[in-house]
């Protein structure tokens, strides 16, 4: 492995690689300056969310590798954006280490950069800074049409409650990691495509991206909206033989269905009469699967509720 860049020379290397991808006509000023300049087209707002992967608590080093701490960094900031309909417009990495992890830090921000690539999300800025453990926080930056952004506090009694794609998978990957001493390879997408169809969806209720896990993320919908909701246990998506594998690790697979995080899903509202998930498959493309119902009685009926990530 090449030695470990100073400062300036990382910089540097952060504005190369992040300058391969075209420059959007939105982004005015980006990596190189004091702030990075963006600029919004007329009718829009902004959508801003920040989210950190700190060693120790979101990955370690030697159950996975940096580049793909670095992909798993970006698209939870950029799930965030897709929970509100936005389309990424920027995102800023503010990165630390310790000396001697620096060269690991580089894996995880190339990582990063490739993800934002993907995603069409150009890296416009961040921080760099000496720490106890490595961190990454990515800083994703949005925009959505002036006051129509999802949001997690607009669901109603009698709402349909779906979910794009499928849940435990993350969980399941990161629970063979652990028990099999095999790196964890698993990097969920931010269903961006989804939430931008979903914002011009008529019908439209709340969102949330399932980051905690169903029952924790349900949870904090239905308390921005002040309803309850009952779930069907046997609806719940999940990938080809998980049950199996679930067996061969010994682990409950409703458990891990609805406490397993980092699905990046989005799990929403629909008022009754909009369309099926047959139809909405085609228009979000991704499978959607009906789970519940919203109910005017609060608290969650159907799943263990308190089942899901909490970091305090």
């Amino acid at each position: 492995m090449a030695p470990a860049r100073d400062e300036f020379e990382l910089i540097d290397w952060i504005a190369r690689l992040a300058g391969r991808a075209p420059r959007p006509p939105e982004v005015r000023v980006a990596i190189g300056d004091d702030a990075a300049v963006l600029r919004l087209a007329p009718g829009e707002e902004f959508v801003v969310s920040t989210d950190a992967a700190v060693e120790g608590v979101h990955f370690r080093r030697d159950r996975m590798a940096a580049a793909t701490a670095g992909r798993r960094a970006v698209a939870a900031a950029l799930s965030d954006l897709a929970a509100m309909g936005a389309v990424p417009r920027g995102l800023l990495l503010a990165a630390a280490s310790p000396a001697a992890g620096r060269s690991w830090l580089e894996g995880m921000l190339r990582g990063a950069l490739a993800a934002a690539r993907r995603h069409r999300c150009p890296v416009v800025g961040g921080n760099l800074s000496r720490a106890g453990e490595i961190s990454l926080t990515s800083t994703a930056v949005g925009s959505v049409p002036r006051g129509r952004a999802l949001r997690r506090d607009t669901a109603r009694p009698g709402d349909r409650i779906l979910v794009t794609g499928t849940l435990g998978r993350s969980a399941l990957a990161l629970l063979r990691s652990e028990r099999r001493g095999a790196p964890l390879r698993q990097v969920p997408q931010p269903r961006l495509r989804a939430g931008r169809a979903l914002l011009g969806l008529r019908g439209a209720g709340a969102c949330i991206d399932v980051s905690d896990g169903l029952a924790a993320d349900l949870g904090h919908l239905l308390r921005a909206s002040g309803v309850g909701a009952r779930v069907d246990p046997a609806a719940l998506p999940r990938p080809r033989g998980f049950e199996r594998a679930c067996a061969e690790l010994g682990a409950d697979p409703l458990a891990l269905l609805v406490g397993g995080g980092e699905d990046f899903e989005l799990l929403f509202t629909l008022r009754p009469g909009a369309p099926s998930p047959g139809v909405l498959r085609h228009r979000l493309g991704v499978e959607v699967t009906e789970i519940g119902t919203m109910e005017r009685r609060p608290g969650l009926r159907g799943l263990p509720g308190e089942l899901g990530f909490r970091h305090f």
